[in-house]
């Protein structure tokens, strides 16, 4: 049941129709669909918002050598709607993939310049998740990427987006720490660096070795 991604036998899902709402800087569609239930009837016509904003890339740089990893600070609107007082989020460097013929792999290098002034080497894929399912349609894949950490920090971000990002580095220790008084609220963030504390050593060992 858990061992891969399959489609299981007559059970489907059907796409009726598709409006679109609103299509500014993000689109907003309306649709119109069905599916099977789980006792093999089929579902009435259900309307769904969906929230459309393309597919993105996200990637967590760790030091091997120095057992770092470097994270990311830049307010956020979302938590500012919602009532946060502290609309400033903690994530992994990350960005969408809007341009043709640009791989997930193409995103993260180019983010992790833009967002912290790093480079890139090897990546270790984590998962492909999706962030919001019950109503957007992102998809981001999440890598560990393998970096010199050394004098890594600062504040970055193109102008031309109005990005004002802060990056800097943190020991496990300090990884661990967050994860346990949940200081970190951002979802793909938490998911990368919990997959780094379970997968470090295996990690560590084979970075460091080549």
């Amino acid at each position: 049941m858990l061992s891969g991604r399959h489609i299981r036998p007559g059970r489907k899902a059907e796409l009726l129709a598709r409006e679109t709402g609103w299509h500014g800087y993000f689109r907003l569609d309306l649709l119109t669909l069905r599916h099977t239930r789980h006792d093999g009837s089929m579902s009435p016509a259900l309307e769904r918002e969906m929230f459309e904003r393309g597919h993105a890339a996200g990637v967590l740089p760790y030091d091997p050598a120095r057992d770092e990893v470097l994270l990311i600070e830049q307010f956020r609107p979302g938590p500012l709607a919602a009532g946060d007082p502290d609309p400033w989020q903690i994530e992994i460097v990350a960005g969408m993939i809007d341009k043709d013929g640009e791989t997930a792999e193409d995103v993260v290098r180019r983010e992790a310049m833009e967002e912290a002034g790093i480079e890139i080497g090897s990546l270790e894929p984590i998962a492909e998740i999706y962030t919001t399912p019950g109503a957007c349609t992102e998809r981001i894949a999440l890598f560990c990427g393998r970096c010199d950490l050394a004098g890594a920090g600062g504040i970055f971000g193109l102008a031309g987006e109005d990005e004002d990002i802060r990056a800097f580095p943190c020991s496990m220790a300090e990884i661990r720490a967050a994860l346990d008084g949940r200081a970190i609220r951002n979802a793909i963030t938490v998911v990368a660096l919990q997959w780094l504390c379970l997968n470090r050593e295996r990690l560590r060992a084979a970075w460091q070795s080549r």
